[in-house]
């Protein structure tokens, strides 16, 4: 806690610096989970001065499809938007047979948020040394909470054709763009938006699983900052990929951060059809 208040102690310096004239500031699993999540908002208020708040997981999931609206395909009728994050992730599905709209979140037919993240998840099984055997534990857990989901097959006759497909965003899927590209180091202008068939996929997921945790740390997309986390983070997609398989994957490099942006300016009348932008600092 005192580590997580000293950097927002910086944050808030700086948006003091930058005269921020409006802000929005989330918190999310973290602190929805926290035994002490409100203590630690109350904190951070009376030592920073930032507001945060604590949203729900339906505003989560809300937000995220917001901020990665833009990178659905116009001619898809259906897709699955999903954000690994650390203690959770946050599904989303899209139903786009009656025409595409500004606001993405409008498509939402169902959503869920499972209590379980790449750092929940490499804590519960380990995240150095993965057998195979102890992966597939890994996704069948996970399968095992998607399939709890009641809204699950609200797009079962899309799922698996041309007109159906997934769209994630985490740490988890950036890592296996930047692998594929063979980046010697992270680039988001390369990786947001890019497109990946479902055998690229599966090759990328085979390829990580089988390399030792050293090779994983060796690796420039990865590092050691994730080289524990990034197996969980794929036997959370794996499990996504097999309740909802895709021809592609196409991999967002944004999320929350934009999807609040969206909202702010949808809120402060400027995100319309035409509107003029007007001269306004947000964060």
């Amino acid at each position: 806690m005192d580590r997580a208040v000293a950097a927002l102690t910086i944050c808030s310096q700086k948006l003091a610096a930058r005269q921020v004239a409006g802000a929005r500031l989330i918190a999310t699993e973290a602190c929805r989970a926290a035994a002490n999540g409100e203590e630690f908002i109350e904190r951070v208020k009376r030592e920073t001065g930032l507001d945060l708040e604590i949203v729900s997981r339906e505003s989560e999931a809300r937000l995220a499809v917001s901020g990665c609206g833009s990178l659905v395909d116009r001619a898809a009728k259906g897709a699955v938007l999903f954000d690994i994050g650390g203690g959770s992730s946050e599904i989303a599905l899209l139903d786009l047979r009656q025409g595409y709209s500004r606001r993405l979140s409008n498509h939402i037919v169902a959503w869920t948020s499972l209590p379980v993240g790449v750092v929940s998840l490499a804590e519960h099984y380990g995240g150095r040394d993965v057998t195979p055997a102890l992966f597939e534990t890994m996704i069948a857990s996970v399968v095992a909470r998607i399939e709890s989901f009641e809204g699950r097959d609200k797009l079962a006759d899309l799922v698996g054709t041309g007109d159906f497909h997934l769209l994630g965003t985490s740490g988890t899927v950036t890592t296996l763009a930047g692998v594929h590209l063979n980046l010697e180091r992270y680039d988001r202008r390369q990786v947001d938006g890019l497109w990946l068939t479902n055998d690229e996929v599966s090759e990328l997921v085979a390829r990580i699983a089988g390399w030792s945790f050293e090779e994983r740390v060796a690796n420039p997309c990865i590092g050691s900052d994730r080289a524990d986390l990034v197996l969980a983070g794929c036997a959370i997609l794996e499990a996504i990929r097999r309740v909802w398989p895709a021809p592609r994957l196409r991999v967002a490099d944004r999320g929350l951060r934009e999807g609040l942006l969206t909202e702010m300016m949808v809120a402060d009348g400027v995100w319309r059809k035409g509107a003029p932008v007007r001269q306004k600092v947000l964060a």
